[in-house]
């Protein structure tokens, strides 16, 4: 039996799962619905989707139905959806990245019978849009599911975005919350405004902006992300965010006072316990990810050749990119393994041609 999905948003996430079941299921029929006419048309050409709309239309017809609109927009969507009729045995899901409001919203359906699971895949991309999404944007990252229980639903939601290859993560709303807060809300909140001040700080030096490269740009990248949907983000998640800013704030203060009262040993105290808890994070029992540094010289086809050279020998990368630590001379590429001794054979066969770097 061919299975329907339908999907509200075509941006980055919900272009990027369509593929995704594209990819695995390649027989089911997707139904994507836009307020972008141009996203639409996009995603016809390009067989992201089988048919598009404007509006709700086909969603009563649909076996699973993922809102991955902005976070106000997915709760207009769900109460769209509870006065509808939809097919039995109907699952629906979101992506939204607060929870707590969410499946509060979520009640009307669950009161009428209706499976509602909700989802947040921690993957993202300082672009947006239709054409920024990738079946395999999500692959070997974290997919938390709402409620926090393993049941036949989840199991059919899981198998249906098998493609994405995500690391499936139960968790209560609350907990949800209070985690993306701190490791993505308000880091975003700190990007934007660190952009923000320095362009004000060198309206009369535009030279400043023109050179901010290295460090800077790698702490700043996620100040590009959707407005429209941070600011709906931000909104939905408002009192954590607040309490999370108001320490951040108290630890800058404290900071502050260190500098100038020129505390060194308290200054050295703060930036090691930074790096040791910053370190921690690429460790085994953390994330079972091994990382490889190359020193590359900045020449056409150099990553290609690296590429090249693991694939002879028939290892895989589970990520690859280019740190931003330098310009205009020798880059640092990061090769990410899912074993150490994969991470180990690749170092041995690349350690004739580039330095390895150890960070």
């Amino acid at each position: 039996m061919v299975e329907t999905v339908f999907i509200k948003g075509l941006g980055l996430i919900g272009s990027s799962l369509a593929r995704a079941i594209k990819q695995s299921h390649p027989q089911t029929q997707i139904i994507a619905s836009d307020i972008n006419e141009e996203a639409l048309q996009y995603a016809k050409e390009n067989n992201i989707a089988d048919k598009v709309v404007t509006d709700m239309t086909g969603s009563g017809q649909a076996d699973y139905i993922i809102l991955a609109s902005p976070v106000s927009q997915i709760i207009k969507d769900i109460a769209t959806l509870a006065k509808l009729n939809l097919k039995p045995g109907v699952i629906i899901t979101d992506v939204g990245s607060t929870k707590q409001t969410v499946m509060q919203a979520a009640r009307v359906l669950t009161q009428r019978g209706v499976t509602f699971i909700g989802g947040h895949p921690m993957a993202g991309s300082h672009k947006s849009g239709v054409q920024a999404g990738r079946a395999d944007l999500i692959e070997n990252a974290y997919y938390f599911l709402l409620p926090a229980s393993q049941t036949a639903d989840v199991t059919k939601l899981t198998r249906l975005l098998a493609g994405t290859n995500a690391k499936w993560l139960p968790l209560s709303p609350a907990q949800h919350d209070k985690i993306v807060a701190q490791i993505s809300h308000v880091p975003h909140i700190i990007a934007a405004e660190l952009v923000n001040q320095t362009q004000q700080t060198f309206q009369d030096e535009p030279v400043g902006m023109r050179v901010a490269a290295g460090g800077f740009k790698s702490v700043t990248r996620i100040a590009a992300s959707d407005p429209t949907m941070w600011s709906a983000i931000l909104l939905n998640n408002k009192d954590l965010i607040l309490n999370q800013l108001n320490d951040y704030i108290t630890g800058l203060a404290n900071i502050s006072s260190l500098l100038e009262k020129e505390a060194r040993s308290a200054l050295f105290d703060f930036f090691q316990q930074a790096k040791t808890s910053r370190e921690s994070l690429n460790t085994p029992a953390r994330a079972p990810f091994y990382d490889l540094f190359l020193n590359i010289p900045d020449k056409r086809g150099e990553i290609a050749k690296v590429t090249g050279m693991l694939a002879k020998q028939n290892l895989s990368l589970i990520n690859i990119q280019i740190l931003e630590v330098r310009e205009d001379i020798n880059g640092i590429l990061q090769l990410v393994f899912s074993t150490a001794a994969d991470r180990d054979q690749a170092a041995h066969i690349l350690a004739d041609e580039y330095e390895i770097v150890t960070r």
